[in-house]
């Protein structure tokens, strides 16, 4: 079959080399894509966030299944257009991606189904979210409503700087979007990946990331500079518990309101005393979990996403080794701040390819034969093993094969479960 997969980050590249070894896969496009992509896949340049622009393409290329990578095309109604015009597709309506888009409406959700999270409140001006601040005290969570890039949440451990948080946020800086204010949840925090053809749920993975930049969990929050998988803080029992008490209930109200969710679901849970509260969902996969699920999962992953798609979740199981994987994240010096662009990454034509190590490009481009960083987070060095401390050795024997002294990484991958 001919398969479209939008996006052009380490996600992607991901996504595209496991599907590339399904032996259903004929013809592989990727859109935009990256250097890396590149090599797995044709490269295509098109506006993905343009309904028009893409169904225009799917259809000159006679494209079979569509596998949407990010969240900017699901909310933009993306996967609506190409349903509408008879295509398979992978990712929700533009309705049901207000899981990602709208912090608020996920808020609702969970209110409706008695799915365990934080309590909060939604404004729409400043001096209402700052008399709520200082009403409530600190620690506190400020997120922008809207899509942030991953970047519009604050855990605020003083009331100074959640004021300093809203009024970043109603100043523009993640768009026009209002602000919703959570209760601080504290626990160890958990990614759980759950495949939902929308009455069908199926688990299909469980991630840790990193955010904060710097080692020792330093520094400002960022997209994510590594991850690992398994996390062992999700235990099967915690994993049941998730299912029954927020996974389901979250799609059975979804279906209730008429906007079924098809896609995968990644939930952001916190986890305290053998018990899980939502943070927050997603309605894509992560950016580093991606990497390391796809390089446990393999050319199944085709086979889930098509199962999806078609509605016959119910009749497919997820083969899983007795592995782990782990991703180390490089990024631009000056990232996650301002950062530059244009210079070149040398080793990575002697970096190993295979099962056990692929180095995923998030922001590189080829020019002149030369592989360009273009972006803050660049590659994720990836490694899969017997055990996590063998992970952990191929995913940095990746590392120290790159010469880029304009980007860094840290050092401690990993170290919760190590």
């Amino acid at each position: 079959m001919n398969i479209l997969i939008l996006g052009g980050g380490g996600r992607e590249h991901a996504l595209a080399w496991a599907i590339r070894q399904n032996p259903k896969c004929d013809r592989l496009i990727v859109a935009p894509g990256n250097a890396g992509i590149a090599h797995v896949a044709r490269c295509a340049d098109i506006d993905i966030t343009s309904r028009s622009d893409v169904l225009d393409f799917a259809q000159e290329n006679a494209i079979d299944f569509v596998v949407v990578g990010p969240e900017a095309p699901l909310a933009a109604g993306v996967s609506d257009a190409l349903r509408d015009a008879g295509f398979l597709v992978f990712g929700p309506s533009q309705q049901a991606a207000q899981l990602e888009a709208s912090k608020a409406f996920t808020k609702e959700i969970c209110d409706a189904c008695n799915a365990p999270t934080a309590s909060w409140a939604r404004f729409t001006d400043a001096a209402s979210a700052r008399a709520h601040v200082t009403q409530h005290g600190a620690p506190i969570v400020v997120k922008a409503d809207g899509l942030a890039a991953g970047k519009g949440v604050t855990v605020a451990e003083t009331i100074e700087q959640a004021h300093e948080a809203i009024d970043l946020i109603f100043q523009g800086e993640f768009g026009d979007t209002s602000v919703v204010i959570e209760e601080f949840m504290a626990g160890e925090e958990a990614s759980f990946f759950v495949l939902s053809d929308g009455t069908n749920c199926l688990p299909i993975g469980t991630a840790q990331d990193h955010k904060r930049v710097g080692d020792g969990d330093t520094g400002p929050n960022t997209g994510g500079m590594g991850a690992y998988s398994p996390a062992p803080v999700l235990t099967d029992a915690i994993q049941t518990q998730v299912m029954d008490q927020i996974i389901r209930p979250t799609i059975a109200e979804m279906a209730r309101r008429d906007m079924p969710f098809q896609g995968v679901l990644y939930a952001g849970l916190m986890i305290r005393d053998g018990q899980a509260r939502l943070v927050e969902y997603n309605v894509r996969f992560g950016d580093p979990e991606c990497q390391v699920l796809m390089m446990r999962l393999g050319a199944q992953v085709l086979d889930l996403l098509l199962a999806c798609a078609t509605g016959e979740l119910d009749r497919i199981t997820v083969n899983w080794g007795e592995d782990h994987a782990l991703t180390v994240v490089m990024a631009a010096n000056g990232y996650p701040g301002s950062y530059d662009k244009g210079s070149t990454i040398n080793g990575l034509e002697n970096a190993a390819e295979s099962s056990f190590q692929m180095t995923f490009h998030s922001g590189t481009s080829e020019r002149d034969g030369r592989i360009i960083a273009t972006g803050g987070r660049v590659l994720a060095c990836t490694g899969r093993g017997v055990t996590l401390a063998q992970a952990h050795q191929r995913a940095y024997a990746l590392i120290d094969g790159i010469d880029w002294p304009q980007g860094f990484c840290r050092r401690d991958i990993g170290w919760r479960a190590l």
